[in-house]
């Protein structure tokens, strides 16, 4: 999947979740959505930009998510 879609994706996933006033429900909400609802290939994506630095566009909210909440969305190998 092309890379920019993918943090736009996520970006109006955490959008959703930025409107709850608990910050860290937020997280663990943009986390599970994640989870329930990207594919295995998704999440491993995403989680591979973040970590090559190309991430840059992805929100503070969303790339807090994916750092807290990152052995709940590495898929099982």
């Amino acid at each position: 999947m092309d890379a920019a879609n993918l943090i736009e994706m996520a970006n109006r996933i955490g959008e959703f979740f930025a409107s709850l006033p608990d910050r860290d429900e937020a997280r663990e909400g943009i986390a599970t959505h994640l989870c329930r609802y990207w594919a295995p290939r998704m999440r491993r994506q995403i989680l591979a930009q973040l970590d090559r630095g190309e991430a840059e566009a992805l929100s503070a909210l969303v790339r807090e998510a994916l750092v807290t909440h990152r052995a709940k969305l590495e898929p099982a190998v």
